[in-house]
């Protein structure tokens, strides 16, 4: 009985003996193979299945469309909870000793006097027992009369009051979304990963349809803040997945041109957005926001018949050793593209078909030396950008216009700035590469910052310390252009630091770094609503915090490396070989110790060191190589 459990043991005791012992840390090689071509999908196997040929380009276009459509979504808040103008109908009380107190809207009486300020009354004798206004006032009025200026008739705000003391519930409504989205990021790049892309695309859509729609049929504002979560949860599926999809199907000389057409089309959807919340103004039969949102979540059911004409991503499915639907894969690319020969790739796939699937977690990340720091240098770009991006747009705005008059004016300057900043890529990018652009915009945002800060009161304090009027005239234009500038390049920032994060990461994480990116970026813009609920108290500090950052990301942005015209890691280990390269050439004669090259990398991971006892007589086995580093 015991000796079945026992010959295992023995045998692998015996191979242990037969082969030579391993000495201070040396370890022997069998005979060097032919590389593999698998692992290289940018190399050899998409060339191989006709490159970026016909198949590719279709499905690309199809990850275009979508884009309009989240675009929608994205900017929806701007019309279903903008600020309208109010007027209040019967005030509680009369009286001339009423105090002001701070309110995001713009409000008249019409009783007691037209264009007097709305009434405030202290409560628990000025002790601050209000609910929802950083003063503790309450606003002293029965009956409210609102009336939006953004295209729609009626929306959250004016449909339940929230208003005066309910005002904090739109500031929850807002934080809702983003939320969502911050979670949606973390949970969908893991699930990603893990299960693949297509699975993570369908399943957002479903369910991007199932609680978006529902929020249309919201009876209070709670139900419509916790279904704002679950739409924000899928919206940030959705958004990843494509965006992941979009960047594996292309060769690295098309990757960014492809992105950025999506970012333009994005954009578009939040220049349209306006037209199309005019066109649901006076709806007969329902709400006008509830129109305006079933038309935000309709055009999603055309993504339906992605179930069965989207397939998987191939470069996942060799990452991850899935051969058996690789093979089949292959063949139907091959066919689409009318690649007749396609032998090198499926002779070598047919020798890997054994192989179990191999799935990897973007806590692994962990373990490695040098792209965790990359991918954390991202987040923190992505942070700032959003972040800094709030600061320079509410410095943009006329604090003494009223919200929902200067809307159309505000609205369309953002996308317009988001338009050339797109456009403004494209050339900079080409011509400096990722971490040249990157660095060149991160640069341009801190000076954008550090004059608006500081050069206004230096203007203030010694040029025109008399001309109060000047002055305040100066200080107004050099702010509206420094804020421009600094949306500019915070825009530019932020979307080149997603891209950069895609094309750095591991296919078998990419999910994961991506997320990790994207919920970065949405913490930066998770701080407009919070400066919003807290009465923009604070504000000099937040900008200031963001200005700092961006000069830490200055120097953090050096240790990046350059895709440019490289190939995609597929593994941890390709990933971990992504290092910067040195700002300065080598000289002649110089020994090159990085291995940068796929074909370098494969054959320096086959290489170990050689037994001092061997090197010394000379003896090594028959068909095995050996290699002494200690004289590298």
């Amino acid at each position: 009985m015991a000796a079945g459990p026992e010959r295992p043991v023995a045998e692998a005791q015996q191979q242990e003996r037969d082969q030579p012992p391993i000495e201070n840390g040396f370890m022997w090689l069998e005979q060097t193979q032919a590389p593999r071509l698998l692992p290289h999908v940018d190399g050899s196997v998409l060339p191989s299945l006709g490159g970026f040929g016909k198949h590719q380009k279709q499905l690309v276009i199809l990850t275009w469309i979508p884009a309009l459509f989240i675009g929608f979504s994205q900017f929806s808040d701007y019309f279903l909870l903008a600020q309208p103008n109010g007027t209040c109908v019967q005030p509680l009380v009369n009286g001339s000793n009423w105090t002001m107190g701070s309110l995001t809207l713009p409000v008249t009486v019409t009783n007691g006097g037209i264009g007097t300020p709305v009434p405030y009354l202290p409560l628990d004798n000025g002790t601050g027992g209000g609910v929802g206004d950083s003063g503790g006032m309450q606003c002293a009025c029965k009956e409210w009369k609102l009336e939006l200026q953004t295209g729609l008739s009626q929306n959250v705000v004016t449909k339940w009051n929230l208003v005066c003391d309910s005002a904090w519930k739109v500031h929850i409504a807002k934080f809702s979304l983003l939320v969502g989205s911050i979670f949606g990021y973390l949970v969908m790049g893991i699930l990603a990963d893990w299960f693949g892309r297509h699975p993570v695309l369908i399943v957002s859509v479903l369910f991007m349809l199932v609680f978006g729609l529902s929020v249309a049929f919201s009876f209070n504002v709670t139900m419509f803040s916790t279904l704002r979560f679950f739409e924000g949860f899928c919206l940030a599926g959705l958004t990843l997945s494509l965006y992941i999809l979009r960047i594996e199907l292309c060769l690295p000389g098309w990757r960014f041109s492809m992105t950025m057409v999506a970012s333009f089309l994005m954009v578009g959807g939040q220049l349209v957005m306006p037209g199309v919340a005019a066109l649901c103004r006076g709806w007969p039969a329902r709400d006008d926001w509830q129109v305006l949102q079933i038309i935000i979540i309709c055009p999603f059911v055309l993504m339906l018949p992605y179930i069965w004409i989207f397939p998987e991503s191939l470069r996942w499915l060799l990452a991850t050793q899935h051969y058996r639907r690789s093979k089949a894969m292959m063949l139907c690319i091959a066919r689409k593209n009318q690649v007749s020969q396609c032998s090198i790739s499926l002779s070598e796939l047919e020798h890997e078909l054994h192989k179990k699937p191999k799935r990897t977690c973007i806590v692994k990340m962990t373990s490695t030396r040098n792209l965790w720091k990359n991918i954390v240098v991202l987040c923190v770009n992505s942070l700032t950008g959003y972040g800094i991006h709030h600061c320079f747009a509410r410095s943009m705005m006329d604090p003494e216009a009223p919200v929902s008059a200067m809307f159309h004016a505000d609205y369309y300057t953002m996308a317009g700035i988001a338009v050339a900043t797109c456009l403004a890529l494209c050339p900079a990018v080409a011509f400096m590469g990722r971490r040249g652009g990157l660095l060149t915009f991160m640069i341009i945002t801190a000076l954008a910052s550090l004059l608006q800060l500081g050069l206004l009161n230096l203007i203030g304090k010694y040029s025109l310390r008399h001309d109060t009027v000047l002055r305040d005239t100066l200080n107004r234009k050099f702010s509206v252009a420094f804020s421009i500038i600094g949306m500019f390049s915070s825009h530019a920032v932020s979307t080149l630091s997603i891209f950069f994060c895609a094309e750095i990461t591991p296919t078998v994480i990419r999910g994961g770094g991506l997320g990790l990116v994207l919920a970065s970026a949405g913490f930066g813009m998770l701080t407009a609503p919070i400066m919003e609920l807290h009465n923009q108290k604070g504000y000099f500090l937040h900008h200031m915090i963001f200005a700092a950052c961006t000069l830490l990301c200055i120097i953090c942005l050096l240790l990046l490396p350059e895709p440019r015209n490289q190939p995609l890691p597929e593994s941890l280990a390709d990933g971990e070989s992504y290092t910067r390269q040195p700002l300065l050439t080598h000289r002649p004669g110089e020994q090159h110790l990085l291995l940068t090259k796929p074909g370098d990398r494969d054959l320096y991971s086959r290489v170990h060191d050689t037994p001092r006892h061997l090197t010394a007589t000379g003896d090594a086995p028959e068909g095995h190589q050996w290699l002494d580093l200690n004289g590298w």
